[in-house]
Protein backbone atom coordinates (compact mmCIF):
# COMPACT_ATOMS: atom_id res chain seq x y z
CA UNK A 1 0.00 0.00 0.00
CA UNK A 2 3.29 2.48 0.83
CA UNK A 3 4.26 1.66 -2.95
CA UNK A 4 1.35 2.76 -4.15
CA UNK A 5 0.68 5.69 -2.26
CA UNK A 6 4.70 6.53 -3.23
CA UNK A 7 4.04 6.04 -7.21
CA UNK A 8 0.71 8.33 -6.78
CA UNK A 9 2.90 10.74 -4.84
CA UNK A 10 5.08 10.63 -8.10
CA UNK A 11 3.12 10.05 -11.34
CA UNK A 12 0.47 12.55 -10.09
CA UNK A 13 2.52 15.87 -10.07
CA UNK A 14 4.75 14.05 -13.52
CA UNK A 15 0.95 13.86 -15.13
CA UNK A 16 -0.04 17.72 -13.80
CA UNK A 17 3.81 19.01 -15.33
CA UNK A 18 2.79 17.26 -18.27
CA UNK A 19 -0.55 18.34 -19.05
CA UNK A 20 0.73 22.19 -17.83
CA UNK A 21 2.90 22.14 -20.99
CA UNK A 22 0.49 21.40 -23.17
CA UNK A 23 -1.98 23.82 -22.24
CA UNK A 24 0.61 26.25 -22.26
CA UNK A 25 1.19 25.95 -25.61
CA UNK A 26 -2.44 25.25 -26.73
CA UNK A 27 -3.35 28.61 -24.74
CA UNK A 28 -1.07 30.69 -27.11
CA UNK A 29 -1.94 29.06 -30.56
CA UNK A 30 -1.47 31.96 -32.78
CA UNK A 31 2.16 32.53 -31.93
CA UNK A 32 3.27 28.24 -31.66
CA UNK A 33 1.17 26.83 -34.34
CA UNK A 34 -0.49 29.80 -36.53
CA UNK A 35 2.71 31.37 -37.30
CA UNK A 36 4.52 28.24 -38.16
CA UNK A 37 2.06 27.22 -40.35
CA UNK A 38 2.47 30.74 -42.18
CA UNK A 39 6.07 30.52 -42.71
CA UNK A 40 5.56 26.99 -43.86
CA UNK A 41 3.34 28.47 -46.62
CA UNK A 42 5.61 31.48 -47.48
CA UNK A 43 8.58 28.57 -47.82
CA UNK A 44 6.39 26.38 -49.86
CA UNK A 45 4.92 29.03 -52.37
CA UNK A 46 8.52 31.12 -53.08
CA UNK A 47 10.42 27.82 -52.98
CA UNK A 48 8.53 24.88 -53.74
CA UNK A 49 6.29 26.64 -56.22
CA UNK A 50 7.92 29.56 -57.68
CA UNK A 51 11.14 28.55 -58.09
CA UNK A 52 11.41 24.54 -57.80
CA UNK A 53 10.09 24.55 -60.97
CA UNK A 54 13.96 25.34 -62.22
CA UNK A 55 15.12 23.37 -59.40
CA UNK A 56 16.52 19.32 -59.85
CA UNK A 57 17.82 17.64 -56.67
CA UNK A 58 16.68 14.15 -57.30
CA UNK A 59 15.89 12.61 -60.22
CA UNK A 60 12.02 12.02 -60.73
CA UNK A 61 11.05 14.10 -57.59
CA UNK A 62 10.01 16.98 -57.64
CA UNK A 63 11.66 19.48 -55.53
CA UNK A 64 8.15 20.58 -53.98
CA UNK A 65 8.03 16.96 -52.75
CA UNK A 66 11.49 17.76 -51.58
CA UNK A 67 11.25 20.63 -49.73
CA UNK A 68 8.05 19.19 -47.38
CA UNK A 69 9.49 16.80 -45.24
CA UNK A 70 12.86 19.08 -44.42
CA UNK A 71 10.01 21.75 -43.04
CA UNK A 72 8.11 19.37 -41.83
CA UNK A 73 10.99 18.62 -39.50
CA UNK A 74 11.99 21.95 -39.64
CA UNK A 75 9.05 23.03 -38.25
CA UNK A 76 9.05 19.97 -35.73
CA UNK A 77 12.66 20.81 -34.17
CA UNK A 78 12.53 24.50 -33.83
CA UNK A 79 9.03 24.22 -32.16
CA UNK A 80 9.84 21.73 -29.73
CA UNK A 81 12.84 24.00 -28.56
CA UNK A 82 11.29 26.58 -28.33
CA UNK A 83 8.86 25.06 -25.52
CA UNK A 84 11.79 23.45 -23.98
CA UNK A 85 13.29 26.79 -23.54
CA UNK A 86 10.84 29.38 -23.54
CA UNK A 87 8.94 27.01 -20.82
CA UNK A 88 11.86 26.66 -18.22
CA UNK A 89 13.26 29.80 -18.30
CA UNK A 90 9.32 31.17 -17.78
CA UNK A 91 9.41 29.10 -14.56
CA UNK A 92 12.72 30.64 -13.44
CA UNK A 93 11.39 34.20 -13.50
CA UNK A 94 8.23 32.94 -12.20
CA UNK A 95 9.85 31.45 -9.08
CA UNK A 96 7.82 28.69 -10.23
CA UNK A 97 10.76 25.64 -10.52
CA UNK A 98 12.10 25.76 -7.14
CA UNK A 99 8.47 24.58 -6.44
CA UNK A 100 8.57 22.11 -9.23
CA UNK A 101 11.99 20.85 -7.57
CA UNK A 102 10.73 20.89 -4.18
CA UNK A 103 7.77 18.35 -4.88
CA UNK A 104 8.14 14.83 -5.14
CA UNK A 105 9.66 14.67 -8.31
CA UNK A 106 12.69 13.17 -9.79
CA UNK A 107 14.61 15.06 -11.98
CA UNK A 108 14.52 12.24 -14.62
CA UNK A 109 10.45 12.67 -14.05
CA UNK A 110 11.15 16.91 -14.64
CA UNK A 111 12.63 16.44 -17.64
CA UNK A 112 10.56 13.79 -19.17
CA UNK A 113 7.36 16.12 -18.38
CA UNK A 114 8.61 19.05 -19.68
CA UNK A 115 10.06 17.12 -22.92
CA UNK A 116 7.01 15.43 -23.66
CA UNK A 117 5.27 18.58 -23.66
CA UNK A 118 7.04 19.83 -25.94
CA UNK A 119 7.16 17.25 -28.03
CA UNK A 120 3.18 17.81 -28.18
CA UNK A 121 4.27 20.93 -29.39
CA UNK A 122 7.00 19.82 -31.78
CA UNK A 123 4.18 16.88 -33.36
CA UNK A 124 1.33 19.17 -33.35
CA UNK A 125 3.30 21.84 -35.83
CA UNK A 126 5.32 18.85 -37.65
CA UNK A 127 1.49 17.47 -38.42
CA UNK A 128 0.10 21.09 -39.50
CA UNK A 129 3.13 22.10 -41.68
CA UNK A 130 2.94 18.52 -43.61
CA UNK A 131 -1.33 18.88 -44.28
CA UNK A 132 -0.58 22.31 -45.77
CA UNK A 133 2.54 20.77 -47.96
CA UNK A 134 -0.56 17.99 -48.91
CA UNK A 135 -2.72 20.75 -49.95
CA UNK A 136 0.35 22.55 -52.40
CA UNK A 137 1.19 19.17 -53.39
CA UNK A 138 -2.24 18.29 -54.31
CA UNK A 139 -3.05 21.40 -55.94
CA UNK A 140 0.09 21.21 -58.59
CA UNK A 141 0.51 17.80 -59.05
CA UNK A 142 -3.33 16.20 -58.30
CA UNK A 143 -2.79 13.68 -55.86
CA UNK A 144 -1.81 13.19 -52.45
CA UNK A 145 1.81 13.22 -51.05
CA UNK A 146 1.34 9.52 -48.89
CA UNK A 147 4.51 9.14 -46.79
CA UNK A 148 6.85 5.61 -48.31
CA UNK A 149 7.70 4.50 -44.83
CA UNK A 150 4.75 6.03 -42.47
CA UNK A 151 6.77 4.19 -39.13
CA UNK A 152 9.98 5.96 -39.93
CA UNK A 153 8.51 9.34 -40.83
CA UNK A 154 6.84 9.16 -37.22
CA UNK A 155 9.72 7.94 -35.45
CA UNK A 156 12.81 10.48 -36.82
CA UNK A 157 10.36 13.24 -36.08
CA UNK A 158 9.56 11.83 -32.33
CA UNK A 159 13.24 11.87 -31.75
CA UNK A 160 14.18 15.68 -33.25
CA UNK A 161 11.21 16.86 -31.07
CA UNK A 162 12.85 14.98 -27.98
CA UNK A 163 16.36 16.06 -28.34
CA UNK A 164 15.70 19.38 -29.77
CA UNK A 165 13.01 20.25 -26.19
CA UNK A 166 15.79 18.65 -24.34
CA UNK A 167 18.88 20.66 -25.59
CA UNK A 168 16.11 23.72 -24.87
CA UNK A 169 15.77 23.00 -21.33
CA UNK A 170 19.35 23.10 -21.00
CA UNK A 171 20.01 26.42 -22.83
CA UNK A 172 17.19 27.63 -20.83
CA UNK A 173 18.70 26.65 -16.82
CA UNK A 174 22.15 28.36 -18.58
CA UNK A 175 20.86 31.35 -20.14
CA UNK A 176 20.59 34.29 -18.20
CA UNK A 177 17.71 35.99 -20.30
CA UNK A 178 15.43 35.52 -23.23
CA UNK A 179 18.06 36.81 -25.23
CA UNK A 180 20.20 34.40 -24.59
CA UNK A 181 17.72 31.48 -25.51
CA UNK A 182 16.79 33.54 -28.40
CA UNK A 183 20.47 34.36 -29.65
CA UNK A 184 21.63 30.60 -29.34
CA UNK A 185 18.31 29.47 -31.53
CA UNK A 186 18.75 32.28 -34.26
CA UNK A 187 22.63 32.08 -34.79
CA UNK A 188 23.37 28.47 -33.85
CA UNK A 189 20.37 26.15 -33.93
CA UNK A 190 18.19 28.04 -36.46
CA UNK A 191 21.82 27.87 -39.36
CA UNK A 192 22.21 24.14 -38.85
CA UNK A 193 18.50 23.17 -39.21
CA UNK A 194 18.76 24.95 -42.70
CA UNK A 195 22.23 23.47 -43.72
CA UNK A 196 21.31 20.49 -42.72
CA UNK A 197 19.40 19.61 -46.07
CA UNK A 198 15.83 21.14 -45.51
CA UNK A 199 16.28 22.54 -49.05
CA UNK A 200 18.69 21.39 -50.31
CA UNK A 201 20.64 17.72 -51.59
CA UNK A 202 24.20 16.60 -50.82
CA UNK A 203 24.55 16.20 -55.06
CA UNK A 204 24.00 19.76 -55.41
CA UNK A 205 26.64 20.06 -53.51
CA UNK A 206 30.81 20.16 -53.89
CA UNK A 207 32.86 17.60 -52.74
CA UNK A 208 34.20 19.58 -50.16
CA UNK A 209 30.93 20.73 -48.74
CA UNK A 210 29.67 17.68 -49.17
CA UNK A 211 32.61 16.52 -46.04
CA UNK A 212 31.68 19.53 -44.22
CA UNK A 213 27.65 18.69 -44.09
CA UNK A 214 28.63 14.99 -42.67
CA UNK A 215 29.62 17.01 -39.49
CA UNK A 216 26.33 18.64 -39.11
CA UNK A 217 24.54 16.13 -37.00
CA UNK A 218 20.93 17.88 -38.04
CA UNK A 219 21.74 16.46 -41.32
CA UNK A 220 20.74 12.94 -40.12
CA UNK A 221 17.69 13.94 -38.05
CA UNK A 222 16.42 15.86 -41.65
CA UNK A 223 17.34 12.78 -44.17
CA UNK A 224 15.26 10.04 -41.66
CA UNK A 225 12.12 12.36 -41.97
CA UNK A 226 12.94 12.89 -45.66
CA UNK A 227 13.61 8.72 -46.19
CA UNK A 228 10.03 8.02 -44.45
CA UNK A 229 8.12 10.51 -46.68
CA UNK A 230 10.26 9.84 -49.99
CA UNK A 231 11.66 6.64 -49.43
CA UNK A 232 14.91 8.13 -50.15
CA UNK A 233 18.00 9.61 -47.91
CA UNK A 234 21.12 11.25 -48.31
CA UNK A 235 22.39 9.10 -45.64
CA UNK A 236 22.08 5.49 -45.18
CA UNK A 237 18.51 5.18 -43.02
CA UNK A 238 20.23 3.72 -40.63
CA UNK A 239 23.06 5.47 -39.57
CA UNK A 240 20.75 8.46 -39.43
CA UNK A 241 18.80 6.35 -36.71
CA UNK A 242 21.64 5.89 -34.52
CA UNK A 243 23.49 9.14 -35.17
CA UNK A 244 19.67 10.79 -34.44
CA UNK A 245 19.80 8.33 -31.04
CA UNK A 246 23.41 9.17 -29.67
CA UNK A 247 21.97 13.58 -30.28
CA UNK A 248 18.41 12.76 -27.94
CA UNK A 249 21.02 10.38 -25.68
CA UNK A 250 23.79 13.71 -25.56
CA UNK A 251 20.72 16.18 -25.31
CA UNK A 252 19.41 14.22 -22.89
CA UNK A 253 22.17 14.22 -20.66
CA UNK A 254 22.99 17.85 -20.85
CA UNK A 255 19.56 18.53 -19.40
CA UNK A 256 20.18 16.07 -16.65
CA UNK A 257 23.76 17.90 -16.00
CA UNK A 258 22.40 22.07 -16.16
CA UNK A 259 18.80 20.59 -14.14
CA UNK A 260 21.41 19.19 -11.43
CA UNK A 261 24.34 21.64 -11.25
CA UNK A 262 22.48 24.79 -12.61
CA UNK A 263 20.81 27.88 -10.94
CA UNK A 264 17.82 28.11 -10.24
CA UNK A 265 17.27 31.85 -10.22
CA UNK A 266 17.26 34.09 -13.24
CA UNK A 267 20.50 36.13 -12.19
Amino acid sequence: MNNVKKQELIWTPFLILLSREIRRFFKVMAQTVLIPIVNSFIYLLIFGVSLGKHIQVIEGISYLEFLIPGLVMLGCMNNSYQNGSSSLLGMKFGGEIVDIKASPLTVQHIIWAMSLGGLCRGLTVGFVIFLSGELFYYFYESSFLIPVHPFYFILFCAIGGLAFTKLGIAVAFIAKTFDHVSAIGGFIILPLITLGGVFFSLDNLSPFWIKVSYFNPLLYFINGVRYGVLGVSDVPVAVAFWISILGLLIFHLAAVWTLKRGSYQPW
